[in-house]
Formats: C-alpha cells, sequence, structure tokens
C-alpha cells in the first residue's frame, strides 16, 4: 500500500535559531512585533509498505537515521494512505 508521511522538523526548546531571530527581527522593522519566531522544516514522503504500522515505522527510521538530529531536533510524523 502507498502511504504519504509529512515530516515536521523543530529545533528542542533552548536550542539556538539564528534564522528565526532574523525573521523576527526583520520583522520589528516592518512594523510587525512579535514575541518570538520558530523555524521549522518540512518534508513530505511518499513511500510502500505493507502496512499504516510498518509505514509508521520506517519514517521514523528516516528521522532517526537522517532527516533529524534527535540530539537537537524534535519531530512529528502525520501519516496517511494516498
Amino acid at each position: 500500500m502507498q502511504y504519504l508521511a509529512d515530516v515536521t522538523v523543530e529545533l528542542k526548546s533552548g536550542m539556538l535559531d539564528p534564522e528565526g531571530n532574523t525573521i523576527k527581527r526583520a520583522l520589528g522593522h516592518l512594523g510587525y512585533e512579535t514575541n518570538d519566531v520558530k523555524t521549522a522544516k518540512k518534508f513530505t514522503i511518499d513511500l510502500d509498505a505493507e502496512s499504516f504500522d510498518d509505514a509508521r515505522q520506517k519514517v521514523d527510521e528516516m528521522c532517526q537515521k537522517l532527516i533529524a538530529n534527535p540530539i537537537i531536533h524534535n519531530y512529528t510524523i502525520d501519516l496517511r494512505e494516498a
């Protein structure tokens, strides 16, 4: 069966986010005051798997091995049938 996984990768709380800080500062210069800006990356993965659980396990392994650094990132997986 074919599945689509949307993986969102964010920095863990307390990690420096220079890109988010730059955007926050630029928004302030444009007149938009914000309390904080955090960046995230989204990956969409199209894969074949025998079951929903098998697909989730494969995507989780992909995240742990390559997509996210578990020391500095949190990630979420939104999985659905394609």
